[in-house]
């Protein structure tokens, strides 16, 4: 039997899971590595960390189920999405960090961007919206802040990825530079309408053409890996960002079908077919994937901080050791005691789009306890995508009948009731949560033959639970609305943080 090899290269931590072929995991390894804050909002990444500790896990996860690389049918890459890396093409060495999604940094250029009236332009051709999330303004920045590196580009001598591109790059021993549909899409300089990158805004944002890789489909042969990592070489057939991914793995192939991931953010995809759309809500029109020459695109809302409250209550406050504590935590009391924590570490993501937001805790007493802000921190991952949904439903005149979740705290059962009862319809846990890593899976397996077509897999796809809605329409009106005056105190928040600091 032969497997297929998904490595899924995440904000926090590298994974390598294997899947055979009903779409299981056979193995899986995983390695954590460091998050680096120079700054006050800003966050970066080792690139070096990130090839090491994805190297080390593909090798770790083939060694423990005694597998060698001939056993391998295909590799699919799944990644965080937007985190930007340099690097220079005759050494293979990056110029500096690689600069994290979550990094504010670039805020005030994208401000300018916004003054001077490119809101409109960016949107129509990439479907984003102006913001540091997005790769664009962090390639501007590292060509403008690391000595040489604007006259190495413009030479010819960088090359510019998102974590796919690196990984490919590293994989092949530099010797294919190439992204995918779906994390190009990302960038901030990808025309989702030609499927191309777009000249003006290259020009816009300055950055050469000659740093970008070429623009393939999600689902193809790109390369093999070199001999000297794993023994023998394998295809690499797959690639999506993560979000993308977990959307394939949900099995999302029809118009309408939606997914919310749950982890360090949270990020809702619908499937909106082979048209996009302009969202009048903030929200993104992104290539959902590319494959036989078809390209499906999606609405999506992505949350900044979802997961990553809960390693804060542990990391930071330390109110849990682990993080699976906190379900039980929050169960120990049976509402949130009127408080709301809105977690805006990095600003607000959809709908709101709030780069100078910031996180806050609203409603605490006497009688506020751990329990109530564990409780509260869970209900803000549900309250957020809530939001999202409500606008997602509003833009494709879709109204949703059920949502498929997955991710790191789809396994928390707290967690997912509550949200079933906020957004009035089931929300579904399928049998295999990995779907992220599977949507590679899947990508890479059916270039190569691995299963024959998407009708096959889509039979793999099985519920291990549904949460039905159980509060009353009249309790959730009020949570909602009582959320909703948390999140304005939140907002702007930096803004007028800096005009105190000016007096």
């Amino acid at each position: 039997m032969k497997y297929i090899l998904a490595l899924d290269q995440g904000t926090t931590s590298s994974r390598a899971i294997l899947f055979d072929q009903a779409g299981h995991p056979h193995a899986v390894a995983q390695k954590e590595f460091p998050q680096i804050f120079p700054r006050n909002g800003w966050v970066e990444h080792d690139p070096m960390e990130i090839w090491t500790s994805q190297l080390a896990v593909a090798r770790e996860v083939l060694a423990t189920a005694g597998l060698l690389a001939g056993d391998i049918a295909a590799i699919g890459i799944t990644n965080q999405r937007e985190t930007t890396i340099l690097w220079d093409r005759l050494t293979g060495h990056p110029i500096h960090h690689a600069i994290v999604w979550q990094d504010r940094r670039t805020a005030p250029y994208c401000d300018q961007l916004k003054r001077e009236g490119h809101l409109d332009l960016i949107r129509e051709k990439t479907g984003l919206v102006i913001d540091a999330y997005f790769s664009a303004s962090k390639i501007r920045w590292l060509l403008d802040h690391v000595p040489g590196a604007r006259e190495k580009a413009d030479r010819g001598e960088l090359a510019f990825g998102t974590v796919d591109s690196w990984l490919l790059w590293k994989l092949t021993g530099g010797a294919v530079h190439v992204t995918d549909a779906s994390n190009a899409s990302r960038t901030m300089i990808y025309n989702i309408r030609t499927l191309q990158w777009d000249d003006e805004l290259l020009e816009l944002m300055q950055i050469p053409r000659a740093i970008l890789p070429q623009v393939r489909s999600c689902s193809e042969v790109y390369g093999e890996t070199d001999r000297s990592l794993f023994g023998a070489s394998i295809p690499i057939a797959g690639m999506a960002g993560d979000q993308q991914a977990a959307l394939f793995g949900q099995t999302c192939f029809s118009r309408s079908l939606a997914k919310n991931t749950y982890g360090t953010g949270c990020f809702m995809l619908m499937n909106i077919g082979t048209q996009p759309i302009v969202s009048e809500h903030k929200l993104l029109t992104t290539v959902a994937w590319q494959r036989n020459g078809v390209t499906e695109y999606a609405l999506e809302g992505s949350v900044f901080i979802g997961g990553a409250v809960v390693q804060w209550l542990r990391d930071g406050l330390k109110i849990v050791k682990y993080a699976a504590e906190i379900e039980s935590l929050a169960a120990t009391v049976p509402h949130n005691g009127g408080v709301y924590m809105v977690p805006a570490f990095a600003g607000l993501g959809a709908p709101h789009w709030d780069q100078y937001a910031r996180g806050s805790i609203s409603g605490i007493t006497r009688g506020t306890t751990a329990a109530h802000f564990a409780r509260a921190a869970l209900q803000s991952i549900a309250f957020q995508v809530a939001d999202v949904l409500d606008v997602m439903q509003k833009d494709s005149g879709i109204q949703i009948e059920e949502l498929r979740v997955d991710g790191g705290a789809a396994s928390n059962n707290l967690l997912l009731q509550f949200q079933a009862d906020l957004l009035r319809v089931p929300v579904i846990r399928p049998q295999v949560t990995e779907t992220t890593a599977l949507g590679a899976a899947y990508l890479a397996g059916l270039a190569v033959g691995y299963w024959k077509g998407q009708e096959e897999v889509r039979t793999h796809w099985q519920v291990d639970r549904t949460f039905e809605p159980q509060l009353n329409e009249t309790k959730v009106r009020h949570l909602r609305s009582r959320w909703s005056e948390a999140l304005r105190r939140s907002m702007d928040w930096e803004e007028h943080e800096k005009d105190c600091a000016l007096e």
